[in-house]
């Protein structure tokens, strides 16, 4: 925290780089942030020639998390933080007198970044872990050495949910049963980490549905106005297009939704709608419904090319008991009892581990 406060200071933008990476996606990640200088973590300094300044009131540029392909750029201001930190806080109700934040998500993504921003902006205390770890998180939540936690649904089945006052879930779709304490959240890093809260836009913040009118976002395409919205990509170029409304500023999302009585419902990526028999297919609601299964751990739903039906729908699952998988008739019967009956899978592929981001969320495009 002192050290994005030091670069601050000196009127620069922060550009976290995720040490994790091997070097070969460690450059791709290079060349989309463009730098002008690298800081290692012993403080050594090192000039980049292919780097490019930034704007004034620029704060943070992060990297996406390239889940559908190559990372982008991402830049924010210092006014988009500010007013992500402020609506979060106040949708929360945090009192920096009462509350702690516990910083435990890789902190090159905006879910991880975001906890020390919102911190910094409010006031509010904040301890920062170098990574996530059940056995320090719970240890930090059972001395109430924090309040407030930001998860993935990964991490946040490896702890006992009751440890924390509140606990801020993204970065995938949440899992069914969440506690009460949990608050699910909807957004990304060109919207300075989440702007929907259980389904319901933080203040400031406007949504809408495309209509697929030229320039207006694609047909049920989930659309954001917020303040909070980046500037631009790195390399310059702007998102946004105009809403329903005629008017520009909104940010396709690449998601289909849907809005009823002020509540967002997002079916998933629009690119990753499965279609077989020509009937639409959302992986989302087929993963739930699958994971309420005992004998599941884990589930991606996708899809593989299938000579009848043009594709069909595949669920990769990790076994909860790898000596006793499940089968697929269990998995089509409890997809079919809410679901049509050609979203139930056609094909189970048993698996160790599902590829996924750092902050989650499943890569389908490297499910085989």
């Amino acid at each position: 925290m002192d050290a994005l406060r030091a670069v601050w200071d000196t009127g620069d933008a922060v550009a976290p780089l995720d040490p994790r990476l091997p070097a070969p996606a460690a450059r791709d990640v290079l060349r989309a942030l463009a730098p002008t200088r690298l800081v290692s973590s012993d403080g050594d300094v090192v000039s980049l020639p292919d780097g490019a300044p930034v704007e004034e009131g620029d704060a943070v540029v992060i990297a996406t998390s390239g889940s559908t392909g190559a990372p982008r750029g991402v830049v924010l201001t210092h006014g988009a933080i500010e007013a992500s930190a402020r609506a979060t806080s106040a949708r929360l109700g945090v009192d920096p007198a009462a509350h702690h934040w516990l910083a435990c998500l890789p902190l090159s993504h905006i879910g991880g970044l975001s906890v020390i921003t919102r911190s910094l902006v409010t006031g509010t205390p904040c301890t920062v872990l170098p990574r996530f770890d059940a056995d320090a998180v719970q240890a930090i939540g059972r001395r109430g050495g924090a309040t407030h936690v930001s998860l993935v649904a990964t991490a946040l089945s490896r702890i006992d949910p009751a440890l924390f006052a509140c606990i801020l879930l993204g970065g995938a779709a949440p899992p069914t049963g969440l506690a009460a304490n949990v608050v699910t959240t909807y957004g990304m890093t060109e919207t300075g980490s989440g702007v929907v809260y259980d389904g319901l836009p933080l203040d400031g913040v406007e949504l809408a549905i495309g209509t697929g009118r030229e320039g207006e976002g694609r047909a049920g395409e989930v659309l954001v106005r917020a303040p909070m919205l980046l500037r631009c990509y790195r390399d310059g170029s702007h998102p946004t297009v105009r809403g329903p409304d005629g008017v520009g500023g909104w940010l396709p999302t690449g998601d289909g939704g849907r809005i009823e009585a002020g509540r967002l419902d997002v079916d998933g990526r629009l690119t990753e709608v499965i279609t077989t028999g020509g009937e639409k297919v959302w992986p989302v609601p087929v993963e739930l419904r699958i994971a309420s299964l005992a004998s599941v751990a884990e589930v991606a739903v996708w899809r593989r090319p299938d000579p009848e039906w043009g594709e069909r729908v595949v669920a990769w699952v990790v076994p909860a008991d790898p000596a006793n998988p499940p089968d697929l008739a269990s998995m089509v019967g409890v997809v079919r009892e809410s679901l049509p009956a050609w979203a139930a899978p056609k094909e189970l592929v048993l698996t160790d581990r599902l590829p996924r981001t750092p902050s989650g969320k499943v890569r389908r495009a490297s499910l085989a």
